[in-house]
């Protein structure tokens, strides 16, 4: 064998290890295309609903999915002009001179739409789904620009909550980044500055000490101050004569973290920090969880007057152990609880290096670390209720009002969060990640196991199990005619529907994909899929209803493990054959039989006149191709290939080989046989 070929197999090996088990090409019609580039966009999406909104450039997307098709509606979010033209005359990049919709959120019953509005934010109402009007002045709500990001690049997070809307965002020029409540009948609260004070605004606030005049030299030398890696990034950003806050706190994401009393039931902020004690080997980051109480109505007129009293924030650490492999920037986050505050928090990290994994956090660790940890900085007695504790209205300002001194001045508790299993789940590193969802599934078996969706750098999107021992990789799905980026994701766990965007579209994927497992038990068994089971009755591989009775329901499923047996009938799969196919080929001609792939973690191998002589077969792209070299010639015969999986073997397909006299050059199978070998080789190196 060529060393190439051989180097490529050998290759495609290591890949197969953490490899999907089935890899899906999805060329369905029903998804919306985008009449030009949405690099930025947010969605929106109501559990039950067939509409998705979808946020753009200056428009706003209705998106409905029928049996029929998709139907669209564009509703116009055009730049004021005054706004324009004060943005052009910055000397801003022309394309941040339009209205980027960042915010849509359903507040109670009214839709709320916020935009950079050419960088001077702009919040409306959406009214009967058909036009965006002015809020009007009796409407308690704060500046827009506490709620909508400046520019599209400004990373934010919204999210709307017991009548409230709640913002976190990035600092951004003059900004400060802030977590607020905003469009509420509630009052209106805010983080202190100094709470998510980035290194960033230290820096500056040295600056502002010193005279307009002083030179950069001596500018350069107040960041001595801060720590190295961070001087380094600031030094950059000087001398290239930029102000951006590009190294401010990041949101990631926010959920809602339900009480059985409404009183204690609290909001998680996730986003990343500057890390100020870092060397120059150390991840410049650090991840966070913020945590406020939802009733929380501020302080005294004196302390904390219109800030959180309930604010905690706490480091999470996703990495193996104590070892220096960390992943300290948390890009995205997403929580599956029930109404118990029993769940997991799923965060989405990166490294210096932009390697991309995924951490697992107990909803119930956290919260334990919230109530039992002191707090940084502060070492006296912490009598009566905890500091940040949620409670009834006012319970620490009216009976505790110098706890609030302790509040504003100690932030941050000392315990860090550790990660389930205290590492990443065992998913590919190759694969860049961008966006995470998840689904609790109730199964045959009356237990709820969970489903991750990864979405990745290069469009595609993951369908990962995840069980208390392991991850498995259940499928991969290969959905969009122009590659690129998973930007957004929504999933309707009650319809039964995950929403995926790119820039140039939207599709809509079935959450329980049977059919595409196969026709037999043993398939849809080995995918593994809590969604899908086998029908003993109907024979064949269905959703399980939402009211799936276990005692009299006659569904069969193995998701602990791969367990086959469950089918019965192994005998029978074993001896299966096919009808071999009969190929004609030059004696001396090369000889490159395919074998279809249909599992990747199946072993796959060729055997020859009822198991005379055993071949090697490596997996390459979506074919396990069986080929000649001096070591091993093949000759005229019936070449079977077999896949063994689950300690179950069964045949994919078999050839006769005939050798003729004509010329090898004109072989049809020849020329296929050549084609999958080069699309092998090109798959592998991609």
């Amino acid at each position: 064998m060529h060393p190439v070929i051989l180097w490529t197999a050998l290759f495609c090996i290591v890949l197969a290890e953490k490899s999907p088990r089935l890899k899906f090409t999805v060329q369905e019609p029903a998804r919306f295309h985008f009449t030009k580039p949405q690099n930025y966009m947010t969605m929106y999406h109501q559990q039950g609903s067939n509409v998705l909104y979808v946020g753009g450039q200056a428009v706003i997307y209705m998106i409905n999915f029928t049996q029929k098709g998709v139907q669209e509606k564009q509703i116009s979010a055009v730049t004021d002009e005054i706004s324009r033209q004060s943005c052009l005359a910055r000397a801003v990049a022309k394309i941040e001179c339009d209205n980027f919709i960042t915010v849509i959120e359903k507040v109670n019953d009214t839709f709320v739409v916020c935009g950079t509005n050419a960088g001077t934010p702009k919040c409306w109402l959406l009214v009967n789904n058909s036009a965006l009007t002015d809020m009007p002045d009796n409407v308690q709500r704060i500046s827009s620009s506490d709620i909508s990001p400046t520019f599209p690049s400004q990373r934010s997070v919204s999210l709307s909550a017991g009548g409230s809307l709640y913002s976190a965002l990035s600092a951004m020029g003059k900004q400060i980044g802030s977590i607020r409540r905003t469009y509420s009948s509630k009052k209106l609260l805010k983080t202190e500055n100094k709470w998510l004070l980035s290194e960033w605004a230290e820096y500056k606030r040295h600056l502002s000490t010193t005279s307009n005049s002083q030179t950069p030299k001596s500018t350069m030398a107040k960041t001595k101050e801060l720590s190295k890696d961070t001087r380094n990034k600031i030094v950059d950003l000087h001398q290239a004569g930029k102000t951006e806050s590009a190294i401010d706190p990041q949101f990631a994401g926010a959920a809602v973290i339900p009480a059985t009393e409404k009183f204690n039931e609290e909001i998680y902020i996730f986003f990343s920090e500057i890390n100020k004690t870092a060397d120059l080997d150390e991840e410049p980051y650090r991840a966070r969880i913020g945590r406020i109480c939802m009733n929380d109505e501020g302080g005294t007129k004196t302390v904390l007057p219109d800030s959180w009293t309930t604010f905690l924030k706490a480091r999470v650490r996703c990495g193996a152990g104590s070892t220096p492999q960390q992943y300290n920037n948390i890009k995205r986050a997403f929580v599956l609880i029930s109404p118990y505050r029993i769940g997991v928090m799923y965060g989405l990290f990166s490294n210096a290096w932009g390697t991309t994994v995924v951490c697992a956090y107990s909803i119930q660790d956290i919260d334990q670390v919230f109530v039992k940890s002191k707090l940084t900085g502060y070492n006296s007695p912490l009598n009566g209720n905890r500091h940040g504790t949620c409670g009834p209205k006012n319970h620490t300002t009216a009976q505790y009002p110098k706890r609030l001194e302790v509040i504003r001045d100690h932030p941050e508790i000392e315990d860090v969060i550790l990660s389930v299993g205290e590492a990443p789940l065992d998913l590919p590193t190759e694969d860049h990640f961008t966006h995470i969802v998840a689904d609790s599934v109730l199964a045959v078996n009356d237990e709820h196991y969970i489903v991750i969706y990864l979405g990745t750098e290069q469009g595609k999107i993951l369908k990962v199990l995840h069980t208390n021992e392991e991850v498995f990789i259940i499928s991969q799905y290969s959905l969009f005619h122009n590659e690129g980026p998973i930007i957004n994701m929504a999933i309707d766990s009650q319809k039964g529907h995950l929403y995926i965007g790119t820039a140039m579209e939207i599709q809509r994927l079935p959450l329980a994909d049977c059919s595409r497992y196969g026709d037999t038990c043993r398939e849809c068994i080995l995918s593994r899929d809590p969604y899908c089971g086998w029908d003993l009755t109907k024979k064949r591989c269905l959703a399980v209803p939402a009211n799936y009775n276990v005692t009299t329901g006659g569904l069969l499923q193995s998701l602990d493990q791969s367990n086959a047996s469950v089918c019965g009938d192994t005998a029978a799969l074993k001896i299966r054959s096919t009808i071999p196919k009969e190929v004609q080929m030059h004696k001396d001609g090369p000889v490159l039989l395919p074998c279809p792939v249909r599992s990747y973690h199946a072993t796959y191998s060729w055997e020859k006149d009822n198991c005379i002589k055993r071949y090697p077969c490596t997996i390459s792209g979506s074919s396990c191709v069986l080929g000649s070299n001096p070591d091993l010639p093949l000759k005229e015969g019936v070449f079977r290939c077999m896949a063994t999986e689950s300690g179950l073997k069964q045949e994919v397909v078999s050839y006769r080989l005939v050798f003729n006299a004509g010329p090898s050059a004109t072989s049809s199978a020849t020329t296929l046989a050549l084609s999958v070998l080069l699309a092998m080789i090109s798959f592998c190196l991609q």
